[in-house]
């Protein structure tokens, strides 16, 4: 934001940085909505600051106060006396909707306290930086299991999205690294009987896994196996892999290698999706994946954001062909293709 002066030169004003420096007090606004269950009155017929605050159980100046500031963020929708949710929020944030996505929102909230010492984690010296961050010795099946009820619903959206672009008809089997609760096989076995799928992912993990192919009906045809996939051997006999939603959290080094060896595992033919949180070629943006590549220095980790020039150099690195760029979920994730001759 800028002032015209006198003399016609914009001068900068603070109101941008301001905005900035509080956007912490939105965030809050949007999780405590999420946690009240105030989108969900507010579908169901509360539309009203009175109603809301009766349904909710707190009192009215505190609905007030929090309704305001959700008009204002454009999550709430005012005609006089009566509000309504803005169709994204009626969309995701209405409990008890097979697209509700409330876990996903509240997802970050544990780490609120980690962000506030920023500071402290950006001088973290080298010899203290690990390899696979959060994945140390203290990622239990209990941490992975509140992690993927926290992720599997906007990670089946995104499977969903996935198998709309891409037809595997023909396809044999799957392989997906770091696949965690499965959701990229779970969608694919419904859609293509045919098909096989294996997630790899670490021991924890796989424990949560088998649960959710097994509340999906498809444990039969999708199976999860222990597996680091930045250093263990991959299974070849897959004419599909798939990489979704974790590539900020490894180094240049571990994607460029794993990436060489998902192309040497392949069978002839067969293609590699690499789905993440790039950054444009330019390497500015967007700010998301930006993000992403922050939040690695508070786990201690040697990953950052990836642009979408390192990645498809990783592919072309690796002998891949007919590499190509998808825009997947906008200013979020994107999509790098490529098929092994």
């Amino acid at each position: 934001m800028a002032k015209n002066t006198d003399a016609g030169t914009p001068r900068p004003d603070t109101v941008r940085l301001q905005r900035i420096s509080k956007a912490f007090w939105e965030s809050a606004a949007l999780m405590s909505a999420v946690e009240l269950g105030l989108f969900t009155a507010i579908s169901k017929g509360s539309d009203t600051i009175e109603d809301v605050a009766e349904t909710i159980g707190i009192e009215p100046l505190q609905a007030e106060r929090l309704m305001t500031v959700l008009c204002a963020m454009e999550l709430l929708e005012r005609e006089g006396e009566s509000f309504r949710n803005a169709p994204d929020v009626e969309r995701f944030l209405v409990e008890g909707k097979p697209t509700w996505a409330g876990p996903w929102i509240l997802f970050a909230k544990p780490d609120w306290k980690k962000w506030g010492r920023l500071t402290e984690a950006l001088r973290t010296p080298r010899d203290r930086i690990r390899r696979l961050g959060m994945y140390d010795e203290s990622f239990t099946i209990e941490r992975a299991r509140q992690y993927h009820e926290a992720t599997y619903s906007i990670g089946m959206g995104a499977a969903r999205r996935f198998h709309r672009q891409v037809d595997l008809t023909g396809r044999k089997k799957i392989i997906d690294l770091g696949g965690g609760s499965g959701c990229y096989c779970i969608v694919a076995a419904q859609k293509y009987p045919e098909i096989e799928a294996e997630v790899l992912d670490l021991a924890p993990v796989v424990a949560v896994t088998r649960e959710y192919l097994a509340e999906n009906g498809v444990a039969d045809r999708v199976k999860a196996t222990a597996c680091d996939f930045t250093t263990d051997a991959l299974p070849r006999d897959a004419d599909v892999a798939i990489m979704a939603s974790n590539l900020p959290q490894y180094d240049r080094a571990i994607i460029s290698d794993v990436v060489a060896r998902v192309h040497d595992a392949l069978v002839p033919g067969g293609e590699f999706h690499l789905i993440g949180e790039m950054l444009d070629a330019d390497g500015c943006g967007p700010i998301a994946p930006a993000l992403w590549g922050l939040a690695e220095a508070l786990s201690h980790s040697t990953g950052l954001a990836h642009s979408v020039a390192d990645c498809t150099g990783y592919f072309e690195a690796a002998g891949f062909d007919d590499i190509t760029v998808h825009e997947f979920i906008p200013h979020t994730l994107t999509r790098v293709t490529g098929r092994k001759r």
